[in-house]
C-alpha cells in the first residue's frame, strides 16, 4: 500500500496551503479538483494568493452532464470560483485525453464513492480517461448523468489528497484503509502508488 499521512491540520487554510505549494513550483502545473460547493471556501482562499495561475491547468474530477450555466454544473461553479485568475480551466468530455496530474484532490461520500465512481457502478479501472456514468440510484439533489475521471486517471498523479468531514466518513475511510470493504475509495487506495494525504475534520 502507498504511504498514507493524516494531516495535522485539516481546515480550509491547510488544504489551500497544500495546493498552493504545488501550484507555486516552477513550470506548468496541473491539478484535478472536486465539484460541488464544498470546495468553494478553499478556492476563495487560493484565488487571493499571488500564485502563477497562468501556468496552472485545473481539471474537474467529475461533473454533471448539464450546460455550464446550469446551477448543477461543477464547471460553472469552478469558473465562478476562479474567474479572477488566468488559470486554464478544463471542462470534461467523454473519452478526452489526459496528462499526468501534479495533484488530485478528492472528496468522499458517506457511501465511499469518489468523483462519480459509485458503489456498484462497475466502471472500468483503465485506461486513464473520462467516463460517462449514471449513478444508481440517482441522488435526488442531482439527478443527472455524470462524467468522471476513471480510477486510472485519478491515480495518474504525483500525489493525492482526500478532504472529508465527519465521524461517519472517517469510519468508512478507516475501514477502506484496513481492507475491510470494497468500496470505490478502498479500491483506489489499494491501487495507489502515489502518496495520499488525508485532511479530515470532525465538522
Amino acid at each position: 500500500m502507498t504511504d498514507i499521512v493524516w494531516a495535522a491540520h485539516a481546515d480550509a487554510e491547510a488544504v489551500a496551503d497544500r495546493i498552493a505549494s504545488v501550484l507555486s513550483r516552477p513550470g506548468p502545473r496541473s491539478i484535478a479538483v472536486p465539484g460541488g460547493r464544498t470546495p468553494i471556501p478553499i478556492f476563495d482562499l487560493l484565488r487571493r494568493q499571488p500564485l502563477p495561475w497562468g501556468k496552472a491547468t485545473v481539471t474537474l474530477t467529475d461533473d454533471r452532464i448539464v450546460p455550464h450555466d446550469h446551477p448543477a454544473s461543477n464547471f460553472g461553479l469552478l469558473s465562478q470560483a476562479l474567474d479572477a485568475t488566468p488559470a486554464h480551466l478544463v471542462p470534461l468530455s467523454e473519452g478526452m485525453a489526459l496528462s499526468r496530474f501534479d495533484l488530485v484532490w478528492l472528496g468522499m461520500g458517506a457511501d465511499g464513492h469518489i468523483a462519480s465512481i459509485f458503489p456498484g457502478s462497475n466502471l472500468p479501472e483503465s485506461p486513464a480517461t473520462v467516463l460517462r456514468t449514471l449513478p444508481d440510484p440517482l441522488p435526488p439533489e442531482a439527478p443527472f448523468e455524470r462524467l468522471t475521471l476513471s480510477q486510472s486517471a485519478l491515480l495518474d498523479t504525483d500525489e493525492l489528497i482526500l478532504v472529508l468531514r465527519g465521524a461517519d466518513k472517517r469510519a468508512v475511510l478507516e475501514a477502506a484503509i484496513a481492507g475491510e470493504n470494497d468500496l470505490p475509495i478502498a479500491r483506489l487506495i489499494r491501487a495507489a502508488t502515489s502518496p495520499i494525504t488525508i485532511f479530515w475534520s470532525r465538522t
